[in-house]
């Protein structure tokens, strides 16, 4: 076992916080060496490493193979939960979809994207929100509900849709979960139709991206706060044009407190922020 007090020199730490700003654009500051060494600690363990220095040692040799992923996957922060903040969830009830409904009532087609979708909860939100509200827009529309992350194990638990107690208990009301989960010993699972409405693709948003449709609403949540104003900015560019001219963005609360992105307008709506692309 590695003990998460096993340092990391400064030039290891110096490289993993390179490694990590290249990879999947997110910035550990120079006060973040305890934790970094906290979370690689375990990722040392199950590759067989005696120490932090030789985990940074086979990262080196190799960067591009499967043990880079597992530090990838130990730093990023996939804090999530169902519902979150509850109002913006509302707003899109009330007043977004019926909007977007209307405007696309002869296409009948609707892309959602969850960018750094994490474990799934966001977009799953989603489809629930729409099979209780909306059931016409799921079994009559082209409806595209994508979520994406850079984490390979976040995507497998969003793609096998089971939650734990803990995850359950955030955010989701106890009628959601009698409707749409199986309750399996001290776990809960979606169920399949609402599963299936979402499909998850691993995808750096700091890195090329795949071919996705033009998006109606994308949520971005908590993740730009990670990265560099100069990425930020590139990635909500990148954003923009791969929106509908109508469409809107959804940020998390903390990043709405930062100056609204270049090429959009914010809307209060129902009191929650959104922003819409500049005309």
């Amino acid at each position: 076992m590695v003990e998460a007090a096993a340092s990391l020199t400064s030039a290891d730490f110096e490289y993993i916080r390179t490694l990590v700003q290249r990879l999947a654009a997110m910035e550990l500051e120079e006060d973040k060496q305890y934790l970094v060494q906290a979370r690689l600690a375990p990722v040392a363990t199950s590759a067989g490493c005696r120490d932090l220095a030789e985990l940074a040692r086979r990262v080196r040799l190799e960067e591009s193979g499967a043990l880079t992923g597992k530090i990838i996957d130990a730093l990023t922060t996939n804090e999530t939960l169902f519902f979150r903040d509850g109002h913006p969830f509302e707003a899109l009830r009330k007043t977004v979809l019926p909007a977007i409904l209307e405007a696309r009532k002869d296409t009948r087609k609707l892309s959602v994207w969850s960018a750094a979708s994490s474990t799934g909860q966001e977009a799953y939100s989603f489809s629930m929100m729409v099979k209780e509200h909306f059931p016409d827009l799921a079994t009559s529309w082209n409806l595209e509900i994508i979520g994406t992350d850079i984490s390979t194990n976040a995507l497998a638990q969003a793609r096998e849709a089971r939650y734990s107690r803990i995850a359950i208990n955030r955010g989701l009301p106890a009628q959601l979960m009698v409707r749409y989960f199986r309750h399996e010993n001290d776990s809960w699972t979606i169920r399949d139709d609402i599963r299936k409405m979402v499909e998850f693709r691993h995808m750096n948003l700091d890195g090329s991206w795949p071919y996705m449709p033009q998006f109606d609403i994308v949520f971005i949540r908590n993740v730009l706060i990670y990265m560099s104003l100069e990425t930020r900015r590139k990635i909500l560019s990148r954003i923009r044009r791969q929106m509908a001219p109508d469409g809107y963005l959804l940020l998390g609360s903390t990043e709405n407190m930062l100056q609204t992105p270049e090429g959009f307008t914010s809307e209060d709506i129902n009191g929650s922020l959104f922003f819409r692309p500049a005309l």
